[in-house]
């Protein structure tokens, strides 16, 4: 089978494929029959996946959600930062630096490709670039400006959001902000979904009994004691001292559980699992880069192609480990299909960590060459005081807090 190069990649952006199609075949870690932990929603009754019926060629099949498109593109964005930090793919990654205050120090580098709402989210709006906020400054409004229609600046300095999708939505505009569609669109399903029951239980080795705590805990006064079964040492809420759990020895993690079965969240098996990834061409066509011309947009639109193929082979490296008990094995190297406009075959194509490179590498000196090429320098902020010192509060509010169920 062929590798993917540049040229077929600049051949499939100028037109001649309307999207990249992946599809990845996955077993359980376990092999055939063992069970996997999909993600769980909140539902009042009943089972707690996202299962549905789906056609699957000639046949109905069950199938349960096992990892979502906005899950799908989080990780995609962790892969590509793996490849980023490790100087592997060169391409523009703005990020708020925390570590200028050692109180916060412990959050780190937090980046575009981390952030819920990448470049427009507020804590790139809270943060200040060369000392200005970044709303103010001159790259934060060239950002705010983005829109499809001259899409330059956002390529220009964070071409990950072209890719991923991003609304502006908290930005001086509101609503009517910058919005741009996801160019990506990954989901991983189990097909033939049999749902399971979980089992649980807990045996104190100290056999505290629910009896001789029956009304007798309190919340203790000291955070740090957590609890307290002398009301002189308790909480005093309304002239009284505040029980806790209504005397439930577990409320402070002691005591047995009785054996319990769970028939909503027990798990599933399935035949297989599906990793089903969509790059869409089509929607990279609708960016347009002004003051740019034909060759300069197409050599843009391949740019941010090659990032996503690029985050479909680091993510392949960075494995299938979705949660606990969810760890799903490939059956095959990753491969990309380039579907055509005319519904004919389409033509199948190796990747890898190092043919990606590669096609990046290519992509973006070639955009360089036509005038549009990324920011070279690290986009570097640093959290604003107001930032800082909302952090500070807010942690010193949690340490007080007692834990709740």
């Amino acid at each position: 089978m062929p590798e993917l190069t540049f040229e077929k990649l600049r051949a499939a952006a100028a037109g001649e494929a309307v999207a990249l199609r992946s599809r990845t075949n996955l077993q359980p870690a376990g092999g055939t029959g063992d069970k996997v932990f999909p993600p769980t929603y909140s539902v009042d009754r009943g089972i707690k996946y996202a299962t549905e019926d789906r056609r699957i060629g000639d046949r109905v099949s069950t199938t349960v959600l096992l990892d979502s498109v906005a899950s799908q593109a989080n990780r995609a964005e962790l892969a590509l930062l793996e490849g980023w930090e490790s100087q592997e793919l060169s391409f523009p990654v703005p990020f708020v630096d925390f570590s200028i205050d050692e109180d916060i120090a412990d959050l780190g580098r937090l980046t575009a490709l981390e952030a819920p709402h990448r470049l427009a989210d507020a804590i790139f709006r809270d943060s200040l670039l060369d000392g200005t906020l970044f709303r103010l400054h001159d790259v934060g409004r060239a950002i705010t400006d983005s829109q499809p229609r001259n899409a330059t600046a956002l390529y220009h300095y964070s071409p990950t959001g072209l890719l991923f999708g991003m609304w502006d939505s908290t930005g001086p505009k509101g609503g009517l902000g910058s919005k741009f569609q996801r160019a990506y669109v990954s989901e991983i399903v189990g097909l033939d979904a049999e749902l399971g029951r979980k089992v649980s239980s807990r045996i104190d080795p100290l056999q505290v009994e629910r009896e001789a705590a029956a009304r007798q805990i309190f919340v203790h006064s000291d955070p740090q004691q957590v609890w307290t079964m002398a009301p002189e040492e308790a909480v005093q809420a309304k002239k009284r001292p505040k029980v806790k759990g209504r005397g439930k020895p577990s409320e402070i993690n002691h005591g047995n559980i009785p054996p319990l079965i769970d028939a909503n969240a027990g798990g599933v098996t399935i035949s297989k699992a599906i990793q089903t990834t969509v790059i869409s061409l089509a929607a990279l066509r609708r960016l347009r880069f002004a003051d740019h011309n034909r060759e300069a947009e197409i050599a843009a639109r391949t740019a941010v192609a090659a990032l996503g193929v690029a985050s479909i082979a680091y993510q392949h490296e960075m494995d299938y480990d979705l949660r606990s008990r969810c760890l799903l094995i490939p059956e095959h190297s990753p491969r990309v299909e380039l579907l055509g406009r005319d519904g004919s075959p389409a033509e199948v194509v190796d990747i890898d960590r190092t043919t990606a490179q590669t096609v990046l590498d290519e992509a973006t000196e070639h955009a360089s060459t036509t005038g549009i090429g990324w920011a070279t320098n690290d986009i570097q902020l640093i959290p604003a005081p107001k930032l800082i010192d909302l952090i500070k509060r807010s942690r010193e509010v949690s340490a007080t807090k007692q834990p709740t169920k």
